[in-house]
C-alpha cells in the first residue's frame, strides 16, 4: 500500500479561527455584538475557545455593554458588528468609550478587498468613518497580519487615557487559510512580546508640592471621579481621607469609592464645598460641565486646583495650579507615603469640616423630610425613596445600580446611595441616553454575584427596551425598574401659543402613550412583569423581584405633571 502521509497536507485554520485564538490568548474573555455577514462564524469560533458572546438585537447597545464592561473590569470591552451599517451602529458604543475614557475594541467585518471601490454589500470605508472616536484603527489586510492587529488594538485601548480602537477585517481575510502550526506560531510570539505600561514615579516635586499646599489649606476639599474608580484608587483614597481628614466629593459616577454615607462626605453640602475652597485635590474628574469647568461663579475664583489625570493633555487643557500626570491609584499612593513622615490631619472641630458637615445634615434633613412623604399620583421622590432603601437592604454585595433619564437621574443622584466602588453606572460624561440595557448586561456579566438595578425614564428605557429579551435569554439578574411619566420629562409641556399650526392635533414631541404597559414587553418573553400605582404595591414589586434575581420590568406610574425640563445635574445643595 501507498503511502500518503508525505501528501497530506497539514492541518489549517482560517481567519475566524485566528482571530478567536488571538482574542482567547490575549486574555479576553466575553464579547458582545450583533452577528451577520462575515462575522457569524467568527462568534461561533469565538465561543468554542472559551469567550462568552453575548448577543443583542441593535449594535448601539451591544456597544455600550462593550463600553461599561470595559470601565468595569479594566480590560478592553469587545464589540462585534457586520460591515456598513453595523460599523456605524456601533459607533455610539464606540464613541461612548471615547467620551468616558473607557477601553474598548470594536471589531467590524468589511466587504472583499478586491471590491473596495465597486459598490459591494455593505461597502464602507470603515477606517475613516471611526477616525473621530478612535485612538488606533487597524486593517488586517492578510491572515497573519491578524495577531499582531489584535494586540495593537487591545493594547492601545488601555495605554494612558483609556478609549476606544477600531479593527477592520475584510471577509476574505476571515476566509484565508494558514497551517494551524504557524498560526499557534504567530499567536505565541505576540503574546511574548506584549509590554506592560511602565508606571511612572518619578513625580517626587510634584507629590510635595501637592502636600504642602493642601497642609496650608484652610479650606481644602477632595474631588474624585471615575477616573479613580477605574484604576482602583479606593484604597489608597480611603486612606488619604482618613490620616488627613478633608472631605470629599464624588462625581456621579466616582459614588461609592467611599460609602456616601462617609462622615466626610460633602456631596450634601455640594454648593458649599465648591464654592469655598481654596485647594481642590481633583483626582481622575475632568474639570468639565460636570465640575462647572472649575470657574466661578460656582468655584471661587481664588481657588488653587491640584489635577491628577492620566493624561497630560488633559492637565494642559485645564491648566491647574499644579497637575501631576499619572494614575490615580499610584499618584494617591505616594501622597499618603509623603504624608506619613509628617502627617496632618483637619480634624472634626476643624471650622471647615464643622461648616460642610453642618451644611450636608441640614440639607439632608430637607430631603430625608420630603422624602418621608408618600405622594400619590407618584411624584419622583416617593419611589425613588423606596427603590433606595430596597437596594440598601439587599444582602450581600451592593446591587450596580444603572441610571438614565432626566429627572429620573437627576433625583436618582441625589437621593440612591452607593457605598461600594463601580456600582453605579449613568449618562455619563455626554449625557447620552439609550445606555441603560447594555449597562445592565454589562454590569451583570462582568459581575455575576451582583444584583443589578436599573432606574431608567421612559424615554431612556425606549432606547434600548428590546434587549428585555436579552435579559431573559440569558438568564440575567437584572431588574429594570421605570418611571412612566408619559413622555420626555412627562407628557404635553407646551404653552398654549405652541399649540397651533396645521399639526396642533397631533401629540406633543414630548409625549408618549399615556399609562403604557411596558411591564408587558418582558411578560412576551417570558420575564416578570409588575405595574404599581402605590408605594405597597412598589415594596412587593421590589421585594419579589430582587429575592428572585430574574430578569424583571417594574412599570412605576408616575404623575405626568411632577418632571420638569432637565439635562443638567438638578438638586444641588
Amino acid at each position: 500500500m501507498a503511502d500518503n502521509s508525505a501528501t497530506t497536507p497539514p492541518p489549517s485554520i482560517d481567519g475566524n479561527i485566528l482571530v478567536a485564538k488571538s482574542l482567547s490568548h490575549l486574555g479576553v474573555t466575553h464579547m458582545f455584538g450583533v452577528v451577520g455577514i462575515p462575522v457569524t462564524s467568527l462568534a461561533s469560533r469565538a465561543m468554542a475557545l472559551g469567550i462568552r458572546f453575548i448577543a443583542f438585537h441593535n449594535e448601539q447597545s451591544a456597544g455600550y455593554a462593550a463600553s461599561a464592561y470595559g470601565y468595569l473590569t479594566g480590560k478592553p470591552g469587545i464589540l462585534l458588528t457586520v460591515s456598513g451599517p453595523g460599523c456605524v451602529h456601533g459607533l455610539a458604543g464606540l464613541s461612548n468609550a471615547w467620551a468616558n475614557t473607557w477601553p474598548m475594541v470594536m471589531i467590524s467585518g468589511s466587504c472583499d478587498q478586491r471590491d473596495v471601490g465597486r459598490g459591494d454589500f455593505q461597502e464602507l470605508d470603515q477606517i475613516e468613518a471611526v477616525k473621530a472616536f478612535s485612538k488606533l484603527s487597524e486593517k488586517a489586510k492578510d491572515v497573519r497580519e491578524i495577531p499582531n492587529c489584535v494586540s495593537r488594538v487591545l493594547d492601545r485601548a488601555v495605554l494612558g487615557r483609556p478609549g476606544g480602537c477600531y479593527l477592520d477585517l475584510p471577509s476574505d481575510v476571515l476566509r484565508q487559510k494558514i497551517s494551524e502550526s504557524e498560526a499557534d506560531k504567530l499567536v505565541s510570539e505576540v503574546v511574548k512580546s506584549r509590554k506592560e505600561e511602565p508606571i511612572r514615579e518619578s513625580l517626587r516635586s510634584e507629590i510635595e508640592s501637592a502636600v504642602s499646599l493642601l497642609r496650608k489649606a484652610e479650606r481644602p476639599l477632595i474631588v474624585f471621579g471615575k477616573g479613580a474608580a477605574y484604576s482602583r484608587a479606593e484604597d489608597e483614597l480611603k486612606k488619604f481621607v482618613e490620616i488627613t481628614g478633608i472631605p470629599f466629593l464624588p462625581t456621579p459616577m466616582g459614588k461609592g469609592l467611599l460609602p456616601d454615607t462617609h462622615e466626610l462626605s460633602a456631596t450634601a453640602a455640594r454648593s458649599l464645598a465648591i464654592g469655598q475652597c481654596d485647594v481642590a485635590l481633583v483626582v481622575g474628574a475632568r474639570l468639565n460641565w460636570l465640575l462647572h469647568f472649575g470657574e466661578s461663579p460656582k468655584w471661587s475664583k481664588e481657588v488653587k486646583f491640584i489635577l491628577v489625570d492620566v493624561s497630560e493633555e488633559e492637565i494642559e487643557l485645564r491648566k491647574p495650579h499644579l497637575g501631576i500626570a499619572g494614575d490615580a491609584k499610584t499618584v494617591i499612593g505616594l501622597l499618603n507615603r509623603e504624608i506619613k513622615d509628617d502627617p496632618f490631619c483637619l480634624g472634626k472641630t476643624n471650622p471647615w469640616v464643622e461648616s460642610i458637615s453642618k451644611k450636608a445634615k441640614e440639607n439632608g434633613e430637607k430631603m430625608e423630610t420630603q422624602l418621608a412623604k408618600d405622594v400619590v399620583p407618584f411624584n419622583f421622590l416617593t419611589p425613588m425613596r423606596i427603590i433606595r432603601d430596597a437596594i440598601l437592604a439587599v444582602d450581600g454585595p451592593s446591587p450596580v445600580v444603572v441610571s438614565e433619564g432626566a429627572n429620573t437621574m437627576d433625583v436618582g443622584r441625589s437621593v440612591l446611595v452607593q457605598k461600594e466602588p463601580r456600582t453605579r453606572l449613568d449618562a455619563g460624561t455626554w449625557g447620552t441616553m439609550g445606555v441603560g440595557l447594555g449597562y445592565c448586561i454589562a454590569a451583570a456579566v462582568a459581575s455575576p454575584d451582583r444584583l443589578v438595578v436599573a432606574v431608567e425614564g421612559d424615554s431612556g428605557f425606549g432606547f434600548s427596551a428590546m434587549e428585555v429579551e436579552t435579559l431573559v435569554r440569558y438568564n440575567l439578574p437584572v431588574v429594570i425598574i421605570v418611571f412612566n411619566n408619559g413622555g420626555v420629562y412627562g407628557g404635553d409641556r407646551r404653552s398654549p401659543e405652541e399649540i397651533s399650526g396645521p399639526h396642533k392635533e397631533d401629540p406633543a414631541p414630548t409625549s408618549f402613550v399615556p399609562n403604557a404597559g411596558y411591564h408587558k414587553l418582558i411578560e412576551a418573553f417570558g420575564g416578570k412583569g409588575y405595574i404599581v400605582e402605590t408605594p405597597d404595591e412598589l415594596k412587593s414589586a421590589l421585594a419579589e423581584s430582587f429575592a428572585a434575581r430574574k430578569p424583571a420590568v417594574v412599570n412605576v406610574i408616575v404623575d405626568p405633571f411632577a418632571g420638569a425640563e432637565s439635562g443638567r445635574l438638578q438638586h444641588k445643595n
